[in-house]
């Protein structure tokens, strides 16, 4: 039976701390939904009502799109193993570029990865939990380093460039592209 909250307790925080991946939804009037699996550590509780995630570069620039037209978001996390468990978080997102002012204050708690666009700050409306029965139990064999690879060995100019294109969404909707190429040891 689902049960929600007004904000994240110490049960759901140590849920999420051992979960090696999430999905991201969001969605804006008249656009697709768009809803996206991510690995990595790359996301943080800052508070009990205040997340954030830290965003590779990678397909397109969707969750920014939303994020600007609309500012919902979901987050989701699922146990894959015991004890069976679906955490959801409900919230609005703003995303954070390198040259925003806000962004070195939500750097200061992620080690930054190669390819790191944005960071999406995210304010959280409430959290629902349920009980994830029919979600298979598996076990996590290793992070794909495949993305991080493809970063590291990317020319900073050339990726920068390639970001900077990343305007809007695949519906139209504007995004803000990041200039910055971010190597993942600063």
């Amino acid at each position: 039976m689902a049960e929600f909250f007004d904000r994240l307790n110490d049960k759901h925080i140590a849920m999420i701390a051992a979960q090696p991946m999430f999905f991201v939804a969001t969605a804006a009037a008249d656009a697709r939904i768009n809803l996206s699996p991510k690995g990595y550590d790359a996301f943080r509780v800052l508070a009990p009502d205040r997340v954030a995630y830290l965003d590779l570069g990678g397909s397109g620039n969707e969750t920014n799109a939303h994020c600007l037209a609309d500012g919902r978001i979901t987050v989701m996390f699922c146990n894959f193993e015991n004890p069976a468990l679906i955490l959801r978080i409900y919230g609005r997102a703003v995303p954070v570029l390198p040259k925003d002012a806000e962004w070195d204050g939500l750097a200061q708690h992620f080690t930054m990865m190669p390819g790191t666009r944005q960071i999406f700050d995210i304010s959280v409306e409430s959290v629902q939990t349920s009980c994830g029965w029919g979600v298979p139990v598996m076990t996590m064999e290793r992070e794909r380093p495949t993305l991080k690879k493809a970063h590291a060995q990317a020319n900073p100019s050339e990726w920068a460039a390639k970001m900077s294109t990343r305007i809007a969404s695949i519906d139209g909707l504007p995004a803000r592209p990041t200039d910055r190429f971010i190597a993942g040891d600063e």
